[in-house]
């Protein structure tokens, strides 16, 4: 018998887990540096994406305050961008950066980015997947129920698709902020490099997060084997 956390593939997360702490801790550390420069300019970052979005005739996108710590999304559905209070009343270059990110994926919706519109038609798969995946599969193992197996591969296999999606969506926005900020001459060219390193930090927590995803369905697929036998 194979306990859900306590077997031999167990040791197949433990790489990805830890490069999503490391990720994790990178943006941290990266956000809180560059969180103490200020831009030349002195906008701050809800200024920074009001231009944007202005400048890219999206003038009907609000831009909002949102509490808590790197909360900072776009919301497609509602069409408002939304910053957390360090970015949207913060001139550093760590704001500059988060907030034309979140802006690159406004352009991005405007612009119908495929891997966006699709990652939008994922989310409440993704969710449904999320919340069935775990029980049904464990239960599975546990009863030895083949078809529970199965539907909890299948539920977290969406979650894996999602995780997927979202590292185009992501790294093509940060890619998009970086040309916009350059091109636009938000930025000095000095400020520009500070500003990559955030976007970059940031970007590997997809990676990691997609990395753990991907390396939890594989386990999943080994246990359902080991099942078996």
């Amino acid at each position: 018998m194979f306990y859900p956390f306590f077997d031999p593939t167990f040791i197949l997360l433990i790489p990805a887990l830890i490069f999503a702490f490391y990720a994790q801790s990178k943006v941290q550390k990266t956000f809180e540096k560059y969180s103490k420069i200020g831009s030349v300019n002195n906008q701050t970052g809800a200024q920074l994406a009001r231009m944007i979005l202005n400048n890219a005739h999206l003038d009907n996108i609000a831009v909002e305050e949102v509490k808590g710590h790197l909360t900072d999304h776009y919301d497609p559905k509602n069409k408002k961008l939304r910053l957390s209070t360090k970015v949207f009343n913060s001139t550093s270059l760590a704001a500059l950066g988060v907030a034309a990110h979140e802006a690159g994926h406004a352009i991005q919706d405007d612009k119908g980015y495929l891997p966006l519109h699709l990652r939008m038609t994922f989310v409440p798969l993704a969710q449904l997947g999320s919340t069935l995946a775990m029980p049904l599969f464990f239960i599975g193992l546990i009863f030895s129920a083949p078809i529970l197996l199965k539907f909890g591969i299948i539920s977290f296999t969406l979650v894996v698709l999602f995780q997927l999606i979202t590292l185009p969506v992501e790294f093509n926005a940060s890619n998009r902020a970086l040309v916009i900020l350059t091109e636009g001459n938000y930025l000095t060219s000095q400020e520009i490099e500070p500003t990559r390193k955030v976007l970059n930090a940031a970007a590997l927590t997809y990676v990691a997060s997609a990395l753990v995803a991907v390396t939890t369905l594989v386990r999943f697929l080994l246990l359902a084997g080991l099942s078996r036998e």
